[in-house]
């Protein structure tokens, strides 16, 4: 089985007022190449606010793609391409941001108004160089559209979002190989992957506790690493009920030169992103609530 290289455990930032659980990147580890940022979003939302109030509003992007993950309540999407959606529970929201464009992110309106729990994980997926510029595009996804395999004792659920997973393919179109999954795991459960060996692995722990490999005690917001080592068999059981994901994907081994929003391979092309961003070139978002 494919060896753990790191258990890295998330610290806790603060992003314009809202804490988030960080487990990539740290002070040791910028990045796990496509993978640049992972973050964790769990709070109960007190209620009796206004949609515009929470959330991040508008704000541009340029050069990979930022995914969203929702486990609790909903994520209204808005963008300055026209896209206006709502994915709930078990959904997911995938943007391209290409060339530029400029979106919000905000809890659904009634969890806003009336309350309630929400949690959402946001990854960062780094673009290949010739795709950083093309047209920025918006995919949503469903729960109920997102393929399930479900194992032979029910102990066990995974939804392929991205990629293939035991014959399932993933709905989402990525600009990289990669396999975005996520697991759902009762006490007792088991799930097993085969994962190309050249594909930088990683598996984050929302909650619960895992042994990976038969051998690796991993916790709740535990971030786990995996190595490179030519094997391609990863194992992991639940010592009690668990969520987690993984992630996977080929290594771009491009140069990686980012400020804020822009994921772009120069400095150069990062100050072009500035300016066309300055400019109004990632185009206008005005909400409406």
């Amino acid at each position: 089985m494919r060896k753990v290289k790191q258990v890295i455990p998330s610290s806790k930032v603060n992003m314009g007022g809202i804490i988030l659980d960080q487990p990539l990147p740290t002070a040791s580890v910028d990045q796990i190449d496509p993978f640049l940022l992972i973050h964790h979003w769990h709070n109960v939302l007190p209620g009796n606010q206004k949609q515009n109030e929470v959330g991040v509003g508008p704000h541009p992007h340029r050069g990979f793609s930022p995914v969203t993950f929702i486990f609790k309540g909903g994520v209204h999407h808005r963008d300055s391409r026209g896209n206006d959606s709502i994915i709930y529970e078990g959904g997911t929201q995938w943007m391209n941001a290409g060339r530029g464009i400029v979106h919000s992110e905000r809890p659904h309106k009634k969890v806003a108004e009336e309350g309630g729990e929400f949690e959402i994980i946001q990854f960062w997926v780094n673009n290949p160089a010739k795709f950083k510029m093309e047209h920025p595009s918006y995919q949503p996804l469903s729960k109920d559209n997102t393929p399930v395999y479900s194992s032979e004792n029910g102990k066990a659920k995974v939804y392929v979002v991205a990629g293939n997973y035991k014959g399932l393919e993933g709905k989402i179109s990525a600009h990289s190989p990669l396999i975005t999954l996520r697991m759902e795991l009762e006490e007792n459960g088991t799930l097993d992957f085969s994962i190309q060996e050249d594909y930088n692995t990683l598996i984050y722990q929302l909650d619960g506790e895992l042994t990976v490999n038969d051998s690796e005690q991993t916790k709740a917001k535990d971030l786990i690493w995996f190595d490179n080592d030519g094997k391609e068999e990863i194992k992991i059981s639940a010592n009690k009920k668990s969520r987690a994901i993984l992630l996977a994907g080929e290594p771009l081994n491009e140069e990686v030169v980012s400020y804020g929003p822009f994921v772009m391979n120069s400095q150069t092309e990062v100050m072009e992103a500035m300016r066309d961003a300055q400019m109004g070139k990632m185009g206008v978002l005005i909400e409406e609530f």
